[in-house]
């Protein structure tokens, strides 16, 4: 697993581009400046790396496009030591990205060949999370709510309860919400029953799978 000069600059180059559409969170931009992407691709991608678009993963899934990663973190406006939940861990990119910005991980992934592989992959580039579950999404983790932010990394065509209830007061959940196109949504939690909801146009995810049996 090499991480060359070349690289490094490339993914300069890719934060430069981050800048351009709009990403301002200098720590956000920081983390995606420090992870080598091309490590969490499959090798005949590595040229892509370091482009602002999304590439599929194993088990018909993808990593997701850089901008999406940065756009969907600077939402959650992360402190350090924050309790954050990630669901669809994935290649483990975005992941690392809420390692980098020193929070403390949570994340479920469905797909049990992916979850095996990123369980064993992010430890070995230093990225460790609290805890890393093959579980569904839907329910959360309600044992360890609850959360400052929750993240979902894949369209969901609604808003699952569970997440919704296990935010703390105060707490952000960014969920990108519809079908074949979603729109990003942010929701605020105002009181136990009271949240604030703001959108910000439309995203494309892979869908997040609900556990059927």
């Amino acid at each position: 697993m090499k991480d060359t000069f070349k690289h490094k600059g490339l993914r300069q180059q890719l934060v430069n581009t981050l800048k351009a559409k709009g990403i301002s969170d200098v720590k956000v931009l920081e983390a995606i400046g420090n992870i080598p992407r091309h490590l969490f691709m499959d090798s005949g991608f590595l040229d892509h790396a370091y482009q602002d678009k999304a590439f599929p993963i194993a088990a018909d899934q993808t990593i997701s496009q850089p901008y999406t990663v940065a756009f969907q973190s600077e939402l959650l406006q992360i402190t350090p030591q924050d309790k954050v939940l990630e669901i669809g861990t994935g290649s483990g990119y975005q992941t690392a990205v809420l390692c980098e910005l020193g929070v403390r991980v949570y994340s479920i992934e469905r797909q049990q060949e992916l979850f095996k592989k990123t369980s064993k992959f992010l430890p070995k580039l230093g990225y460790r999370t609290k805890k890393l579950v093959f579980g569904d999404g839907y329910k959360g983790l309600p044992d360890e709510a609850p959360f400052d932010s929750i993240i979902v990394t894949a369209g969901a065509p609604f808003v699952p309860k569970p997440l919704l209830s296990q935010l703390k007061i105060g707490g952000r959940l960014v969920i990108p919400v519809g079908d074949a196109v979603q729109i990003m949504t942010l929701f605020i939690r105002k009181d136990t029953k009271e949240f604030e909801q703001h959108e910000f146009g439309e995203f494309r995810f892979v869908p997040l799978l609900e556990d059927r049996n």
